[in-house]
């Protein structure tokens, strides 16, 4: 079955409610284009650093305003829509957020949600460290869900670095994975896209991962900035499409035979043998 993506590269500030609007509108440019699984970056709705700043804007999923928001626009058009991630409250006693990427079917309903398992906490300069797990708490559970085009398997961001996560997704019958991000301008030029290639290479999946762009600022001041370059990447490896540097929509086709041809030449999903050691 062939069925046509967009990628929506995303300049999101902290505010939510000025967000969503532009959000839509990508969605209704992809829309129009043809697309028919739409998919918009981590952090959505705000990217922040602050949690002060986050406790003030950020809302429950119930009442979430971008969640409905979306929800309502995928219903108008009919489209399948990955919301990469909001920055959700909890009712954690901790206070910490969830980062939960949302699958919205072309009726509007909520069809599966995943929760990031892997908190970014590195220090990659001396002067750009993160500590993703002081703000949000991380999921537990691994995430499938099925669509009339292909099964998908939901990740976030830092995921991409853990084979065994995307392995388990393809075992579980996973053909498309997405990795909605927010990434590092520094880590980002080294590691984003052989790690989606690897991704995809030992899976046998499509990966598709819409990003952030630019320099976002925030109310408390600081300037964070973050890698773009969307990417989808063929169950072989290749490189499908690829955006650059700016907000923007990339359009992209995909073919389910072909997860079926990559992994007919290596099935190495099927070579898997346990062993001990060391």
């Amino acid at each position: 079955m062939q069925t046509k993506a967009a990628l929506i590269q995303l300049n999101a500030s902290d505010d939510p409610v000025a967000n969503l609007p532009v959000t839509q509108g990508f969605i209704r440019e992809a829309a129009a284009g043809g697309a028919r699984f739409i998919l918009t970056p981590e952090v959505t709705n705000c990217l922040s650093s602050s949690r002060a700043h986050q406790n003030a804007v950020l809302q429950h999923q119930d009442d979430d305003l971008t969640l409905r928001g979306l929800r309502e626009t995928a219903a108008d058009l009919g489209i399948w829509l990955l919301i990469g991630s909001l920055a959700l409250k909890t009712g954690d006693a901790d206070g910490r957020f969830a980062n939960r990427s949302f699958l919205i079917g072309p009726d509007g309903g909520i069809c599966a949600w995943y929760d990031k398992i892997h908190m970014f906490d590195v220090d990659v300069s001396p002067t750009e460290t993160y500590r993703e797990s002081d703000g949000y708490r991380p999921g537990e559970r691994a995430v499938v869900a099925d669509t009339d085009f292909g099964r998908i398997g939901m990740t976030i961001c830092y995921d991409v670095r853990f084979p065994y996560l995307h392995r388990t997704l393809a075992d579980h019958g996973a053909t498309i994975l997405t990795a909605p991000a927010a990434f590092s301008p520094v880590t980002g030029a080294a590691h984003w896209e052989p790690l989606l290639r690897a991704r995809a290479i030992e899976t046998g999946c499509y990966v598709l991962a819409p990003g952030q762009c630019g320099s976002h600022d925030s109310h408390n001041g600081k300037t964070r900035k973050t890698h773009g370059h969307s990417i989808a990447i063929s169950p072989w490896g290749k490189v499908l499409a690829e955006a650059g540097d700016q907000p923007c929509v990339t359009f992209v086709d995909l073919d389910t035979s072909a997860v079926d041809e990559a992994r007919h030449k290596v099935p190495s999903l099927t070579h898997t043998r346990k062993f001990s050691g060391p």
